[in-house]
């Protein structure tokens, strides 16, 4: 959580600038206090007016600014810092801070700080890919300094390669999950999201409507408490960032083949929707269209979560998720009895809000003893209460 961290943004002289009062506007939304620092050519590509007007602090510029309350300022803002965040970063400042360089308000803040500093460079990519940059780079991770992107795109100069500052989303992201409290560290998580492709031929498949958002939340919300995430994901419609470790499969089978061969885990969670059915035989070439009917037969798929059940160890938690149209309740707490699991997650299609490829969820959360229904939620809080009840469970 965010409320009443203090977080100094740091915004350096490229072109991406203007995006960063949007990272300060929602980090305000979250409930945290930011302070801005711009370098003086940051003030080329926005004005520190529109900081100010956002955070409703002033807007730091000179080391030697005396219009303030007497204090050494960078020394009093870097002892009240929960994090620094250098967004955009460019060669120059990385560069600077490096070297321990230190002659201006940001980088003097940056060096009189204690907390953790995550960086986002954005810049030309032939720039990025400088061997001094490169060095620079590794320098201060090596120091404990974070990175975060760049991202791959069209550059300001109309070029294409990696150099484009991440999204203020992912950076905002990245930094709840910094200062997020950590009370899931040390658990291994397997988790398994998105949609199994069953082929027919070379052109058609079976699968179903999920999107791999919910996989998706539940994987940053482990992520985001300190948990080592591992996501075996088949077919989704949103992306999975780069810190988030995924192996993608396509079929059932290759979804039973990379879950069994994770055996050491302490919490799985099964949030995939993977295909009960597969073609018997998969054809060659193309099925072609004739005037008469077509029957496709069909064999079982592998029980994923039946299969992990069976082999469940001491100390493991099996969570399941169950999709249902009718009898929800009945029909998923049978499915907990049946795969002998410690909980599940059920999903009725009939709520408002609930569902395939939504941003929000109506679950109702199931145990051997308990039944609790959540009211409709974003995913992320979603995920974020599920983990609360596991860990409940596990204590």
């Amino acid at each position: 959580m965010l409320k009443d961290k203090f977080i100094i943004l740091g915004v350096t002289g490229g072109i991406a600038a203007y995006k960063m009062p949007n990272l300060a506007r929602m980090l305000i939304k979250a409930g945290a206090q930011v302070q801005v620092i711009m370098t003086e050519n940051a003030a080329n590509f926005i004005t520190p007016f529109t900081f100010e007007t956002l955070t409703k602090n002033k807007c730091l510029t000179d080391t030697f600014d005396r219009n303030f309350t007497y204090s050494v300022e960078h020394v009093s803002i870097a002892k009240r810092a929960d994090l620094v965040v250098i967004a955009p970063a460019t060669a120059n400042v990385i560069g600077k801070i490096a070297s321990g360089i230190a002659d201006d308000m940001l980088t003097t803040t940056v060096m009189a700080c204690k907390c953790k500093t995550l960086i986002a460079p954005a810049m030309n990519h032939n720039m990025y890919h400088n061997p001094i940059v490169e060095d620079n780079i590794k320098k201060l991770e090596g120091y404990g300094y974070e990175f975060i992107g760049p991202d791959t795109g069209m550059l300001a100069n109309g070029d294409t390669g990696d150099g484009r500052l991440v999204s203020e989303e992912a950076l905002f992201e990245r930094i709840d999950t910094v200062l997020s409290d950590k009370d899931m560290q040390k658990k291994r998580v397997l988790i398994t999201a998105g949609a199994t492709k069953e082929e027919l031929d070379p052109v058609r498949y079976i699968t179903n409507r999920s999107s791999g958002k919910m996989g998706l939340s539940l994987a940053q919300a482990a992520v985001k408490r300190g948990a080592d995430v591992t996501v075996i994901k088949g077919e989704t419609t949103v992306p999975f960032p780069g810190y988030i470790k995924t192996v993608t499969v396509k079929s059932a089978e290759d979804m039973y083949n990379a879950v069994m061969s994770v055996p050491d885990f302490d919490i799985y969670v099964s949030a995939a929707a993977v295909a009960d059915y597969t073609p018997v035989s998969r054809a060659k070439n193309k099925l072609k269209k004739s005037d008469g009917e077509l029957s496709l037969p069909l064999k079982r798929t592998k029980d994923i979560l039946l299969a992990v059940s069976k082999n469940k160890k001491d100390g493991q938690f099996i969570c399941g998720f169950s999709m249902e149209t009718e009898n929800a309740l009945k029909n998923s707490r049978q499915k907990l009895d049946r795969k002998k699991l410690d909980m599940i997650v059920c999903n009725d299609l009939n709520d408002e809000g609930a569902g395939f490829g939504t941003d929000t969820n109506v679950v109702t959360v199931i145990t051997a003893d308990k039944e609790l229904k959540l009211p409709k939620m974003t995913k992320r809080e979603v995920s974020d209460r599920i983990f609360d009840l596991i860990l409940e469970e596990l204590k």
